[in-house]
């Protein structure tokens, strides 16, 4: 039973790698995959066909340049956000986990405190005293996104600070920074990676649920914006397909590749039921 779980793991880690690296290399390489550019225009409402792949839209643009060009977008927020939010988690669950005491009541405290906070609506109401923007989005997401994140490191970290070495490191008279990133921070590595791309999927659905309800930065193009545009300009009422399907089935297909991928992060973390392997810095 366990060789079959271990099977299918391995299985969905590897589609789930494929399509990420397939994705990143569209994203790349989008100037010389994209046919046209965003601002040619043809003969409005096309369905697809050899010319246009994907169809056209009301106002004649190609829709798989738009596809190419919203990966691009859609993915620089996904990675954005996760960057930022699992680095704010990382350092606060870091500091909470290792100090403890009252350092740790404040950490954990200010944690449910964010943890109470309504992301989206926080969003809909920012936007509607700021300028919707991509930089908005990622930013406010990344403030509130790391709760999560800084709880499970904060568990860790707790499970860690007690073992040996780490007490020979307080002995050899290192600081509690060097043993924060030089001790404990790489053997939390592959806590922290499946957390970030949970949170890159997480992101991705935010921004395509917010620019469908018209709170994306209008200036560009993604695939929540694709959306918006298909149900705001008739894509939906006359069946256009090509316009509104492609960008859900590509945000559906990367979030999934991100979940496939966590899958071995996790089972090396976990070690199949194992006892993880916690290695000392060499000092």
């Amino acid at each position: 039973m366990k060789d079959l779980i271990f099977n299918q793991k391995k299985y969905f880690t590897r589609i789930g790698g494929f399509l990420f690296l397939f994705f990143l290399l569209v994203a790349i390489f989008a100037p010389f995959i994209a046919p046209f550019q965003l601002t040619d225009r043809f003969d409005p409402f096309l369905p697809p066909g050899s010319k246009y792949l994907l169809g056209t839209n009301d106002i004649g643009n190609d829709l798989f340049t738009e596809f190419i060009y919203g990966l691009r977008i859609t993915l620089l927020v996904g990675l954005l956000t996760g960057a930022f939010s699992i680095s704010i988690g990382v350092f606060i669950g870091l500091l909470a986990g290792y100090h403890g005491g009252f350092m740790d009541e404040i950490l954990m405290g200010m944690t449910d405190i964010v943890l109470m906070i309504p992301r989206i609506p926080l969003i809909i109401v920012l936007s509607a005293f700021l300028r919707p923007s991509v930089g908005l989005m990622i930013l406010v997401m990344s403030i509130l996104w790391w709760t999560s994140t800084a709880r499970v490191i904060r568990s860790r970290t707790i499970q860690i600070r007690s073992m040996g070495f780490i007490e020979s490191a307080r002995c050899l008279g290192f600081s509690s920074w060097h043993i924060l990133f030089y001790e404990i921070l790489p053997n939390i590595v592959m806590i922290i990676i499946p957390e970030y791309l949970i949170t890159v999927a997480s992101a991705m659905i935010s921004e395509a649920s917010l620019s469908f309800l018209g709170l994306g930065d209008p200036s560009l193009k993604s695939w929540g914006m694709m959306i918006h545009h298909a149900f705001q300009r008739g894509g939906f009422l006359n069946g256009m397909w090509w316009w509104y399907i492609p960008p859900g089935l590509g945000i559906i297909l990367f979030v999934l590749s991100m979940v496939f991928l966590s899958f071995a992060f996790e089972e090396t973390e976990t070690g199949m039921g194992e006892e993880t392997t916690i290695v000392p810095f060499n000092h």
